[in-house]
């Protein structure tokens, strides 16, 4: 079977959005099984743009947290707390969002296709899912711009998810974790100074 390209399921998106409003719970049920990939990805991208993000790292990591989470323990739909499930989305900001984000889509399938697909699949998604919690958790320490590359890792994971290119999440993959481990021997090694010199020298990058 075909996997349907992401920019076409954005436009399945648009087309079945007819209401004013449509509720969160109704957004998912329309990914089916792809919306594990597209809800990290739409989650994970915004935190993954180069800026300090002191104060605010948690609460970046909360939903790519949860979604990763519930991914590596195997779950094939998500879930979400009944409250948010119910909030809605203007059809406006649905119809904005899907027509901004297909040009860039385009170009990123251009890199992005089929191919390794059963290392997206099966006990392989829970994997990605445990890769992913791990670069969430790193997401979350409040420092200036950890939460880049780790969040960055995630995204190229997500969306080599959605296209079932297995070359994607390895890459994704690699990247995140190579950061996390980095920061984490860093950290070990030099201890609370550790800190004081990753603050200090990602601000001598501005």
């Amino acid at each position: 079977m075909s996997i349907r390209s992401l920019s076409h399921l954005l436009d399945d998106i648009r087309e079945q959005v007819k209401d004013e409003t449509v509720s969160l719970a109704q957004l998912l049920e329309m990914f089916h099984e792809r919306g594990f990939g597209f809800f990290l990805f739409l989650f994970a991208l915004p935190a993954a743009l180069p800026m300090p993000a002191i104060g605010i790292n948690a609460i970046i990591a909360l939903p790519l947290l949860l979604l990763t989470a519930q991914q590596a323990l195997g779950r094939h739909t998500i879930w979400i707390p009944q409250k948010m499930s119910a909030k809605t989305i203007s059809q406006k900001r649905i119809y904005g969002f899907v027509d901004g984000a297909r040009p860039w889509i385009k170009r990123l399938e251009f890199f992005i296709r089929p191919r390794l697909g059963f290392i997206t699949q099966g006990v392989f998604s829970n994997i990605i899912g445990a890769m992913g919690f791990i670069m969430a958790l790193a997401v979350s320490i409040p420092l200036p711009l950890t939460n880049t590359v780790p969040a960055f890792g995630i995204a190229l994971m997500s969306v080599g998810v959605l296209m079932r290119d297995g070359l994607a999440v390895i890459a994704g993959a690699l990247i995140g974790l190579a950061w996390v481990t980095l920061l984490t021997v860093f950290m070990i090694y030099f201890g609370t100074e550790g800190i004081d010199m990753i603050k200090e020298f990602i601000k001598s990058l501005f």
